[in-house]
């Protein structure tokens, strides 16, 4: 692996995670190993810019401080004047990143020195105007250094105020294409100007003129301006300037900027219209009409910038710029774009947005709520009637409009609108009910939604809607969910119940009248979601739901079958029915149902539950019982003041219902010590002369290439107490076990569940799997969820539990039966591909350590027992093979020297390396070690 595939894995594994990046290193190393990197000669400009996005995008997490801030931003400095002038792109990213540094970490507003310097190189750049000093290969670099001071200002508003003149003259001499730039560059800074003055009492011509003819240094002041926008609109007052200013000076400079403005791209022309409406509402001297010239060329823009900065200049001047027959054109203008053929859907929404937000000169409302402009009639909208073939976006888009049209319209055509569009919603609606893809399903529930938000007050349409969707979920029940949601989302809505509680008392009846045939566990499952629903209401009444429960278990297998997620939705049905107003009217047949269910279905946590929902129906009044069942503000569990209701006297349940967090560890993972396993050789000799090396060989690398072979580990622990716990936790039951990984090296690990611990008996074993990504060491959190004797459940960390780079190690994954001829020949193999592999990911290595006979015999039965390939003591060497999943090896070959003992190491993973020569200087520790690599 490259050096620039290493950089560029870590600042991908950054970007993805910076606080998970961080957990295994500090900002501090990070950010010097990038600037060390940046200053490296021999590292080429695409690394270096990818070392520099981590600053464009994270500033302030790599520089926490300005003081850090500004060193970095020196650094940067450095790295800009020492890269070669061929390399643009590199120095016009080092510019960018030292400009996000300074403005991130405060250096700009705290005035410091580096600040100053670069805003003066910034400056002394763009003065190069048209190329003439360092020709027009570093053209690049003037624009990006024009976008910088925009940033800079932008950021700190009035930090060119007094360069307005020099700014000026930059841009009249500029001829080139960046002449745009300076241009944009200019007018923010004249806008800026001028709103400090707005800010400023008793302003005179003088002053005004000053500001005009500026070319001093920065204004590094503070200000009140902030990065706020100006409240340009017609329920803010905008700060103004006197109103008896000589203002012809600003006027001839507003008239150039305009006639200049075609050259610009469309998006650079909106920013600049936008910079000089906001000049002239803040300047009475200038009139809107300085616009006028511009509005023919506006009017019949196709771009969507130049319309919204259109619409953004009528909604300051409305009819002091715009005339009546203006206003009347663009709407017009914005109605036939909305459906031109050529342009995209996002287009086309925006222009309807338009529409439906159109600035009038002379609104009705002014309360900001959503209101149809008055010019927008039912002849005007015709054309954008929706139909079943817009996409979902328009259509939804065209009926919102439409509905607003008609509900406003006068009674004939209202009519015969409101027909037209509750027509099209059948329409979709009938789609559905032939099967109708997701997408349709969604968009049809959001047309009816839109059509009943508007009309549904309409009785008999609203009735026929009812009618329509309760037949389609006769034939559909996968529609439960829409149906529920759009019963919600109408209630939210209108506060009002009376369509929502239709609707559900219909879903109910046609539950009650379907065949028996029909009630299946499938669609069982989409009828308990409905009645769930139904039983939420209170003006809806429940004996029929009751009785249909009842009836289905005790005339079906449901019971015998146990199925938890169909007795947990009867369950949730019950629950809902306990809360409902009218229970005193269906108490015996709610209580015959809880108790059937407690006794005849055959799963102990749903008997239990019913048990618990009858034992709070017998003996608690509706009042105590839905302030026990009541739940928090945000949806979790009961509150423990609603259930000490239950029992007056004692503890009551709020106890048994709470986890609580123990303070100290209970319990803790202790690693099985496991016995060292044969070496495969020695139980494989019977087999060497069968003929199978070549076969086994090929179904090991046959196997190899399979997706996941040999990917897993498993770790063995005993889950026993802790040295020092209460006598409470002496015995714990039904334990989680939650594992947690502090890197991204291996994936999630699942939940364990064990069953009980007790301080007195053997401690149960719990196998723990980890799938690695990377063979390398890791800490796993551990964290464990119980229940103690007294019923009360418990949440407690456990000690953190250490992966030790040995402990990854698996022996050479070959079958049972396989020769040691075999194996070792699938040794040389890989130690061959290893050492004349790409140096990018494999390598060799040496290890050297001192040990005698005894000692070398020793270590070689306690650690590599396991993995040996081959033990030639008569040659006094050794074959190990550790298999790391889920695709590496580590090759030794251990070889007695007169003076050491030598140990050649390969691998097909040169990563794995420091980690291979701890592992050994640990085992050898009792001797003196050399280590050669190589």
């Amino acid at each position: 692996m490259t050096i620039a595939d290493l950089w560029d894995q870590r600042i991908s594994a950054f970007l993805l995670s910076p606080s998970q990046f961080l957990a295994t290193t500090t900002s501090e190393s990070f950010l010097a190993e990038l600037l060390h990197e940046l200053r490296n000669d021999k590292a080429n400009d695409q690394l270096k810019i990818l070392l520099v996005s981590v600053l464009l995008d994270h500033p302030t997490i790599l520089c926490p401080s300005s003081s850090v801030g500004e060193e970095t931003a020196l650094e940067l400095l450095s790295v800009f004047s020492h890269t070669p002038q061929k390399s643009i792109s590199l120095k016009c990213n080092v510019m960018l990143a030292i400009t996000n540094v300074i403005i991130c970490t405060s250096c700009l507003a705290a005035h410091t020195k580096m600040a100053e310097d670069w805003l003066d190189l910034l400056f002394q750049t763009i003065q190069d105007t048209n190329d003439y000093r360092c020709g027009l290969s570093q053209q690049p670099i003037r624009a990006t250094a024009c976008d910088c001071l925009r940033e800079m200002e932008t950021c700190c508003p009035g930090l060119l105020s007094q360069k307005l003149e020099s700014l000026h003259l930059l841009k009249q001499q500029e001829t080139t294409v960046l002449h745009q730039s300076y241009c944009m560059l200019y007018t923010l800074g004249l806008k800026n100007a001028i709103r400090i003055l707005t800010k400023q009492k008793d302003v005179n011509d003088l002053e005004f003129k000053s500001i005009l003819g500026g070319n001093e240094g920065f204004v590094w002041k503070s200000n009140q301006l902030g990065l706020t926008l100006l409240p340009i609109n017609m329920m803010v007052q905008v700060p103004r300037l006197p109103p008896r200013l000589d203002c012809k000076e600003l006027k001839s400079i507003m008239a150039s900027l305009l006639e200049e403005s075609y050259l610009l791209t469309p998006i650079s022309q909106s920013a600049l219209l936008r910079e000089l409406v906001e000049v002239v509402a803040m300047v009475p001297g200038l009139s809107p009409t300085l616009f006028k010239s511009q509005l023919l060329r506006l009017f019949g823009t196709a771009e969507v910038e130049l319309m919204h900065a259109t619409l953004f200049m009528k909604d300051t001047f409305t009819d002091s710029l715009f005339t009546a027959e203006d206003e009347n054109f663009l709407l017009k203008r914005l109605v036939s774009t909305a459906q031109h053929p050529l342009l995209g859907t996002p287009e086309k929404l925006f222009y309807m947005d338009c529409i439906l937000h159109f600035p009038e000169n002379r609104p009705i409302s002014s309360s900001g709520e959503e209101s149809l402009p008055v010019l927008v009639t039912p002849r005007l909208a015709a054309s954008l009637l929706p139909t079943v073939f817009n996409d979902s976006a328009t259509m939804l888009c065209r009926l919102n409009l439409l509905c607003l049209v008609h509900l406003e319209a006068d009674e004939g055509e209202a009519d015969k609108g409101i027909d037209y569009l509750f027509d099209h919603i059948m329409a979709l609606l009938k789609i559905v009910d032939s099967d109708g893809s997701r997408e349709v399903v969604v968009t049809s529930f959001r047309a009816v939604f839109i059509f009943l938000t508007h009309f549904s007050g309409m009785e008999e349409l609203s009735e026929k809607l009812i009618d329509k969707l309760c037949d389609m979920y006769s034939r559909h029940f996968r529609l439960a969910p829409n149906l529920i949601g759009l019963a919600d989302r109408i209630q939210e809505c209108l506060g009002d119940h009376v369509w929502s509680v239709k609707l559900l008392r219909g879903l109910q009846k046609c539950i009650m009248e379907m065949p028996p045939l029909q009630l299946t566990i499938h669609n069982l499952s989409w009828h308990l979601k409905v009645l769930k629903r139904v039983a939420k209401e209170g003006p809806i009444t429940q004996r029929n739901t009751i009785y249909l429960l009842l009836n289905v278990l005790i005339n079906s297998n449901l019971c015998e079958r146990g199925n938890w997620q169909v007795g947990n939705a009867v369950l949730a049905v019950c629950r809902n029915l306990l809360e409902h107003p009218s229970i005193d009217q269906v108490f015996i047949e709610l209580a015959d149902l809880l108790q059937y269910i407690s006794v005849h279905y055959d799963d102990t946590d749903i008997k239990d539950h019913a048990r618990f929902y009858y034992t709070l129906l017998t003996n608690l009044s509706w009042e105590k019982l839905t302030g026990v069942l009541a739940k928090g503000p945000d949806g979790g569990r009961a509150k423990e003041r609603s259930h000490s209701a239950i029992m007056a006297e004692g503890e009551g349940i709020a106890s048994n219902l709470t986890v609580r967090k123990s303070e100290r560890h209970v319990l803790r993972l202790v690693k099985v010590q496991e016995k060292p396993s044969q070496s495969s050789s020695e139980s494989s000799e019977s087999l060497e002369a069968t003929g199978e090396t070549k076969k086994s060989l090929e179904v090991y690398q046959e196997q190899f290439q399979v997706p996941g072979f040999g990917s897993e580990v498993t770790l063995r622990y005993n889950l026993t107490h802790a040295d020092e716990t209460d006598a409470l936790f002496d015995r714990v039951f039904t334990i989680c076990l939650h594992f947690e990984l502090k890197d991204s090296n291996y994936a999630k690990v699942s939940d364990i569940h064990v069953p009980c611990v007790f301080r007195d008996r053997k401690p149960p074993e719990v196998n723990v799997k980890l799938k690695p990504f990377q063979p390398y060491p890791t800490t796993i959190c551990v964290s464990a969820i119980f229940t103690t004797q007294d019923g009360r459940s418990w949440h407690s960390q456990l000690p953190d539990v250490s992966v030790s780079f040995p402990e990854i190690f698996l022996p050479l994954p070959l079958p049972l039966n396989t020769s040691r001829a075999c194996k070792e020949e699938v040794f040389d193999r890989i130690w061959e591909a290893a050492a004349s592999g790409s140096p990018d990911k494999s390598a060799v290595s040496l290890f050297c350590f001192k040990a005698g006979d005894e000692s070398l015999a020793d270590l070689i039965k306690t650690h590599f027992q396991g993995y040996l390939i081959t033990d030639q003591q008569s040659e006094r060497s050794w074959k190990v093979l550790f298999f790391l999943p889920p695709m590496c090896h580590v090759l030794l070959v251990i070889t007695q020297a007169e003076d050491a003992v030598q140990v050649s190491i390969a691998t097909d993973n040169w990563e794995l390396l420091p980690f291979v020569n701890s592992y050994l200087q640990d085992i050898t520790d009792h001797c003196s070690t050399t280590v050669t690599d190589g």
